[in-house]
């Protein structure tokens, strides 16, 4: 649930300082949508090294090899695309990128609501699966609009 509240809070937050900059509402919401996306990652992927490693190793479902590595090499991804946000011209590349990874990795979701009995609801699959959907809906925003900037600046140049 904090990886929702910080995607909404600095989504807010960014929006709120855009606004007081003047910027144009199409850039406001494409720069609030990638600072979000950076503060999220950035979080999730460092508690995959810092706090909740071993929850997250027990997440992978036990078919795939090498749960650990599969987790670092997960947190070491979503750190450089929370990275990634930071350049206009890398930003869509990570979001389509975190858009793979989300749905690469939803099966550990799932595999921890069939798995733990005592969850508590917000670690479920219904809420875990809506988050995931609102994840998902970010990242290949950022994505799709991304790209489609890319393609008509350069059209307008070429």
């Amino acid at each position: 649930m904090a990886p929702l509240v910080i995607l909404v809070a600095v989504f807010l937050g960014a929006l709120l300082v855009t606004s007081l900059r003047g910027t144009n509402s199409r850039s406001k919401i494409l720069l609030s949508l990638r600072a979000s996306i950076a503060a999220t990652f950035f979080v999730t992927g460092t508690s995959h090294f810092i706090g909740m490693t071993a929850e997250m190793i027990e997440m992978v479902p036990n078919w795939l090899p090498a749960p650990d590595l599969i987790v670092f090499t997960t947190g070491i991804l979503e750190i450089l695309a929370a990275m990634a946000m930071f350049s206009r011209r890398v930003a869509p590349w990570a979001g389509l990128g975190l858009t793979a990874l989300l749905i690469a990795m939803f099966p550990a979701n799932i595999n921890l609501a069939l798995t733990e009995a005592d969850l508590p609801w917000s670690q479920t699959l219904a809420p875990r699966t809506a988050i995931q959907v609102i994840f998902l809906a970010a990242t290949s925003c950022l994505a799709i609009v991304g790209f489609k900037r890319a393609s008509a600046s350069s059209t307008r140049r070429g």
